[in-house]
């Protein structure tokens, strides 16, 4: 990865083979599925719960068991100056992106919301270029652009087959597109501090400043909540999203955004719309249209173009 301070004899890491960078391809494929089938998972589970008693669940559960995992593992303490940036962090990465994504979630399709989160590597190659934290060469570009134009396909791809669900869920996707932009930022503020930190502590931190933001949030959800009546599908729902898609998913992106980068592993979650259509097809009902179809691929080829 390189900075704008660029030592003359070092090649950018878009140009240069990364230590590790095809074991971590390979986790961020798999973290790609899970997050693709997270997407039906939250879908499903907030129409058996209150999405902000949801998340509220899901976020607590993954911050106590990072925690515990770094209690276990005895792994030193950062300095306080790291912890309360990590949980400011976290606020904003897993606190407020998580409540944009939830509602937002709540009021659209399941494959839709992927797809709108297609934006997000763009947004990230922004924010990282403005920022200063990483360049992009022209091949990164061309990627970037084709992950756009696949994102165009597939939104505007549901409100040509059904005008008016597409416009029913008009308010959900912007609410998905805003959780985009915030988690661009995350991730681009996030860089500076996985150079030197440990991913695990990374994730307890940011994950316990999220849940703080949730547990907020979720407190007059909590309320009204009948929790005898929860059924055991909805427990395993929010236990996957818990685990799987904010455990061990996260771990995978860290290591991702600490190897290849922010932007790079940014064109990874563009894998996401493919796999959440194809779940949202086989356990939702979502047909996917033509258009929609057309995107995934151009996003499939968007990535493959950054990362080849």
């Amino acid at each position: 990865m390189t900075t704008e301070a660029e030592e003359p004899a070092a090649a950018p890491t878009s140009e240069r083979e990364v230590p590790g960078a095809s074991m971590t391809d390979l986790l961020l494929v798999i973290m790609s599925l899970i997050w693709g089938v997270n997407y039906s998972v939250v879908k499903f589970g907030t129409g058996q719960v209150e999405p902000l008693t949801y998340n509220g669940v899901r976020v607590t559960l993954a911050a106590v068991t990072l925690m515990a995992v770094v209690a276990w593992t005895r792994r030193p303490m950062p300095p306080r100056r790291d912890v309360l940036t990590l949980l400011a962090l976290g606020a904003l990465g897993n606190g407020v992106y998580q409540l944009l994504f939830i509602e937002g979630l709540a009021r659209t399709q399941a494959g839709d919301a992927a797809l709108v989160l297609a934006a997000s590597p763009a947004i990230i190659a922004i924010l990282s270029r403005m920022l200063g934290v990483e360049r992009i060469n022209g091949r990164g570009l061309v990627g970037i652009v084709l992950s756009l134009l696949g994102m165009a396909f597939v939104v505007y791809g549901r409100e040509i087959a059904t005008p008016v669900a597409g416009a029913a869920t008009l308010t959900g996707n912007a609410l998905v597109l805003a959780g985009a932009v915030t988690w661009g930022l995350y991730s681009v503020l996030l860089k500076p501090r996985s150079d030197h930190l440990d991913l695990v502590t990374i994730s307890a931190f940011t994950m316990a400043g999220g849940a703080i933001v949730m547990l907020l949030a979720a407190v007059p959800a909590f309320g009204r909540t009948d929790w005898h009546a929860i059924t055991g599908a909805a427990w395993a729902a929010m236990a996957y999203s818990g685990i799987f898609a904010l455990v061990i998913a996260y771990l995978f992106w860290y290591r991702g955004v600490q190897v290849l980068g922010p932007t790079r592993t940014a064109m990874y979650s563009n894998l996401q719309p493919v796999i959440a259509l194809g779940a949202a097809w086989a356990a939702l009902g979502e047909v996917p249209t033509p258009w929609q179809a057309l995107g995934a691929g151009t996003i499939i080829a968007g990535v493959v173009l950054t990362r080849t």
